[in-house]
């Protein structure tokens, strides 16, 4: 549900971004703004990840060079994100926690990212919305965080330990199981996995004030790791990963 979302509201917003450019070049003039640079944070989601999938930092600095006639910014950005399975389905322990069967690992994928950013569209005078193109690309820092369960050891007592599958194995993974570990546990146990990432975007400025920023970005992102994640124990797990995304943004500009 959450990437056909996604999906049609990058269609809705291309085909709105492609009318109003249209209607605004014949009416472009000196009133036109241009800012130097752009510093936001912002909250995203993706087609692999919940509601909530992450954050975002992202700062623009005005180039001296344009492209195609159009300002081109130095775009850079720093995103943190939780990155899915699709077969994950938590359900509700009897406890009240939740619980995801299967689950061996959690992935969050560090990106620091380097590029352009291209006006498409301008605002004039506090009016209409700024369109610009983003194309970025950096390196991937994986961290697979071990999916920790609580089980009932001799005497009593509880330990917390992580999730170890083997599909060929007759040992049941689940025995003794009582409860769901803190999600702070297991940070210590923690692999480090590098890949690298591209992705492209539109950016759209919904502001009515000109040094306050309020927008959205939407785009698709290509992101592949030197080997695969082991995310869940009982499907297939990959290195390579494609998302469509959307980011509402906060932030500044002068």
């Amino acid at each position: 549900m959450i990437r056909v979302k996604i999906l049609l509201s990058i269609c809705i917003l291309v085909t709105l971004s492609t009318d109003i450019y249209a209607q605004r070049k014949a009416k472009a003039d000196d009133s036109e703004e241009v800012y130097k640079s752009f510093t936001s944070f912002g909250l995203t989601t993706n087609t692999n990840s919940g509601i909530l999938g992450g954050a975002v930092f992202r700062k623009s600095n005005l180039m001296s060079s344009t492209l195609f006639g159009k300002n081109q910014y130095r775009y850079l950005a720093v995103e943190l994100v939780n990155v899915k399975h699709p077969k994950e389905q938590a359900q509700s322990f009897n406890t009240g926690a939740r619980f995801t069967f299967g689950k061996e690992n959690y992935l969050f994928v560090l990106r620091p990212e380097y590029g352009r950013e291209l006006a498409l569209f301008n605002r004039h005078d506090d009016e209409g919305i700024s369109i610009s193109a983003i194309v970025a690309a950096g390196p991937s820092i994986g961290f697979e965080k071990p999916y920790m369960i609580q089980k009932q050891i001799s005497g009593g007592r509880v330990q917390t330990v992580p999730v170890k599958i083997d599909p060929n194995s007759t040992v049941d993974p689940y025995e003794n199981f009582v409860g769901v570990g803190s999600f702070f546990s297991g940070f210590g146990q923690s692999k480090v996995v590098p890949g690298l990432h591209v992705k492209a975007a539109l950016s759209f400025e919904l502001s009515a004030f000109r040094e306050n920023v309020t927008g959205v970005e939407i785009g698709f992102l290509a992101e592949g790791f030197t080997r695969k994640i082991e995310i869940m124990g009982y499907a297939e797990n990959k290195s390579v990963y494609t998302s469509g995304y959307i980011t509402l943004y906060f932030g500044s500009k002068k």
